[in-house]
């Protein structure tokens, strides 16, 4: 009988951020094949004796798909370790189709996204009441092109907080598109790489004008996130609006409010 692939999000890349249900899998599992040049080899520290691990850095797509099939005649349980959430920018789809053809079953366990990781990194909000409610996950186009409506510009224009991936190198295309939406020179920037690895993090913090300036000084060019948000630096700021959740003089089905309405 054949065995079950499971694609499991590393997490951002601290080990002890995997889910306990993705540690599980990896310790029972037969066969791993992880993305090394994103996921820390430590997370593959939980696989018993005796697993094949096999690091996918310089597989194509259909070199994956064939070892992920291969084994899944072998093993009862085989994991695709992939760097975040599977379901962002993780090829899933396309890996997910030839098992189904074959008649392997699958199933994805979900992962800390390196945009949240970045946001707890810097003690940062990424949703504020009266400030924005919108997170936007993206790109700017590289080789990989965006769908038409999907341009930064057009996405930045909301003024919601962007977590942008895949893009510091392309960092001036992202100071491009904030300023052809309007935002000011002032409007603040984060830069975190490697978000959460031991020892390896770096949070750059700067403003449309300089984040550039400061990401090269830095000598920051892979591997990291950037957040354009209104809510960045909200922790200074001198007043803030409160969330009705938790103000007293707001009820809900769970606690009746204890002081009046202002």
């Amino acid at each position: 009988m054949a065995g079950k692939v499971w694609f499991v999000g590393a997490g951002p890349g601290d080990p002890d951020l995997i889910t306990v249900k993705g540690r599980k899998l990896l310790e029972e599992a037969g066969a791993i094949l992880y993305a090394g040049s994103l996921v820390d080899q430590a997370a593959t520290l939980f696989a018993p004796t005796g697993c094949a691990i096999r690091d996918s850095k310089d597989m194509t797509l259909a070199e994956m798909t064939d070892w992920l099939l291969e084994q899944a005649a072998r093993h009862a349980t085989v994991v695709r370790l992939q760097t975040g959430d599977p379901g962002l920018y993780g090829a899933l789809i396309e890996m997910t189709r030839p098992l189904t053809a074959a008649g392997i079953g699958w199933a994805v366990v979900p992962g800390v996204s390196s945009a949240l990781a970045a946001a707890a990194a810097a003690g940062e909000t990424l949703t504020l009441p009266e400030v924005t409610q919108t997170v936007i996950l993206t790109r700017v186009a590289g080789r990989t092109p965006m769908p038409a409506g999907e341009e930064l510009a057009a996405l930045a224009a909301h003024r919601t907080t962007l977590c942008i991936f895949l893009s510091i190198t392309l960092l001036h295309r992202v100071q491009e598109a904030l300023r052809a939406a309007g935002w000011a020179e002032d409007a603040p920037i984060l830069v975190v790489q490697k978000a959460s690895w031991p020892g390896e993090e770096r949070i750059v913090r700067g403003t449309l004008a300089d984040i550039k300036q400061k990401c090269q000084a830095e000598r920051i060019a892979a591997q990291a996130m950037i957040i354009a948000s209104p809510t960045l630096g909200a922790a200074d700021w001198p007043d803030l609006a409160r969330s009705k959740l938790y103000d007293p003089a707001f009820s809900h089905r769970f606690r009746k409010a204890s002081e009046p309405k202002p």
